[in-house]
């Protein structure tokens, strides 16, 4: 698996939610701040070239862009929170069109939740993730940049986000990522296959 070459195609960007597809199919949601690394993340588990832009622009992607995959699923890659070189307004109607998703689209099963392995969770991710568990959302946190840390320091932050959520009934684990070495790849697409398949990861 660790090896494993995912085919996919680019569906649409959606604005708005009345431009979701309608595909049928189970999907799988990217989210996190505007700098973590999302497009990065998603090339590294596709291995299929550059298919998500990956950008020094924080605030880069500006709809949800839908990805259709050779595992029958189908990937959302969700525009960034926090900081993005855009107005007030531009972010209020990002949060609109965030919310609009992970609150009402049946499709939805699982949520990565991006966060930078090198600081602690900052305000706007525990947020999110409190949105995803107080929604009925199982999610998972990727921790991201995890080249960047010690083996101890990566074991930490992991210890960390898991006592964050010892509490929470949504959350499926915490995977530590690096998209320059492949860590936590072969983790990830085990849970989007899983979600898939089994009726835990349906919408409550």
């Amino acid at each position: 698996m660790a090896h494993e070459r995912i085919e996919a195609d680019f569906l649409l960007g959606a604005a708005q939610a009345s431009q979701f597809p309608a595909t049928g199919a189970p999907e799988v949601a990217m989210i996190g701040r505007s700098n973590v690394g999302k497009s990065s993340l998603i090339n590294l588990l596709l291995r299929n070239g550059m298919v998500a832009r990956v950008s020094s622009t924080p605030g880069k992607t500006q709809e949800i862009n839908f990805f259709a995959t050779s595992l029958g699923l189908t990937i959302a890659d969700l525009p960034g929170y926090g900081y993005a070189s855009v107005s007030k307004e531009r972010r209020a109607e990002f949060a609109t069109l965030i919310n609009a998703y992970l609150e009402r689209r049946k499709e939805l099963r699982v949520t990565f939740v991006l966060v930078d392995a090198r600081h602690d969770p900052m305000p706007l991710d525990m947020a999110m993730l409190e949105q995803l568990e107080f929604g009925g959302r199982r999610f998972v946190v990727v921790l991201t940049k995890c080249d960047k840390l010690s083996e101890r320091e990566v074991a930490e932050r992991v210890e960390q986000l898991r006592a964050l959520l010892s509490a929470c009934t949504n959350a499926v684990d915490v995977i530590p990522t690096s998209a320059t070495t492949s860590m936590g790849r072969e983790a990830l697409i085990g849970i989007m296959k899983r979600s898939r398949e089994f009726p835990e990861y349906l919408p409550v």
